[in-house]
């Protein structure tokens, strides 16, 4: 079997590497990303590859020249680095998505795995108390991720209608936490107090990193389809987080930040800017019940757990 992975130099393309590499010998694993993997310090079977997922007739290229039976697509941008053009996240996100799609048709390719995001369903007051894959994708206008996330799950809806032999694995994960993650949410954990907003729970699911590892393993091992959030049990409260680590929990007014963040960040006083305020007040709390009673896969560590586990992780 060859199996094709996007975005494999990234934090969870080199431990799903790593994994499958070791879990199965036989497999030609072909590692492709814009950033150089080089053959040292690879198993036998991985074959890195550069790729621009941004550019179409790249990935033409690659998928017909290695003819993958699966394709693992998780290139993306999470944390844009400063300066980059909402067009160049789009062709990232979304036009190499589309160009990983017609690539798979074009080639007879199996099945697609794609990590999309809990972010599609967009940050709104109206959003469920438990979210399921059934409720609708509205990304959010202010959140290019978010935003590319919805429209790259509208693309692949229609490759499943247009296209019904190309199985699709579409996966949903909440915020993932690992032994070495960090990111933008991680950073708010690291303040002396934990900000909160007032009249807002603010509801964090967590799924540990060798989970969603291990989730596309076994979506590969087994050529399963279907759309799952990825999702430790239960939720947390940022007051309920802010007591784990000991820190004073301080909800202030919404139009308080707001106005705060508007004047900071042109100062770069502050990475984050009033849009912010929807991402932290109407968090996306995903139901993992399909995950465990269709897919077939209980996640190790529940959200308190995984926030425990990476807590000591890093100390």
């Amino acid at each position: 079997m060859r199996v094709l992975i996007t975005g494999a130099a990234g934090f969870i393309g080199q431990q799903l590497l790593n994994e499958l590499a070791m879990q199965h010998p036989r497999w030609t694993l072909i590692a492709a990303d814009i950033r150089p993997l080089t053959a040292q310090g690879l198993k036998p079977n991985v074959e890195p590859v550069l790729l621009d997922i941004s550019q179409p007739a790249e990935v033409r290229a690659c998928v017909a020249t290695w003819q993958p039976q699966a394709i693992v697509h998780l290139a993306s941008v999470v944390t844009p680095p400063r300066g980059m053009s909402d067009a160049r996240l789009h062709a990232i996100d979304v036009g190499g998505t589309q160009a990983i799609i017609d690539a798979a048709v074009a080639n007879g390719v199996g099945q697609l795995i794609v990590t999309s995001s809990g972010a599609a369903y967009g940050y709104y007051p109206e959003n469920a108390e438990w979210i399921d894959e059934t409720d609708p994708l509205r990304g959010h206008e202010h959140f290019a991720y978010a935003r590319h996330k919805c429209e790259v799950e509208s693309r692949l809806a229609a490759a499943r209608r247009n296209h019904p032999n190309l199985k699709q694995l579409v996966l949903r994960p909440g915020t993932i936490l690992g032994k070495r993650v960090n990111n933008q949410i991680t950073d708010l954990f690291k303040k002396r107090a934990v900000l909160g907003i007032k009249g807002s729970d603010s509801r964090f699911v967590f799924i540990w990193d060798q989970d969603v590892v291990s989730i596309i393993r076994q979506g590969l091992e087994t050529a399963a389809q279907g759309i799952f959030n990825l999702a430790g049990d239960g939720a947390l409260r940022l007051s309920e987080i802010a007591q784990i680590l000991g820190k004073p929990y301080r909800p202030l007014p919404a139009g308080l930040i707001s106005t705060a963040l508007r004047l900071l960040k042109p100062l770069g006083l502050s990475q984050y800017g009033p849009e912010q305020l929807d991402f932290l007040r109407y968090r996306p709390v995903l139901a993992n019940r399909r995950l465990k009673e269709e897919f077939g896969y209980r996640p190790r560590y529940t959200s308190r757990e995984a926030f425990l586990a990476f807590l000591e992780a890093q100390a």
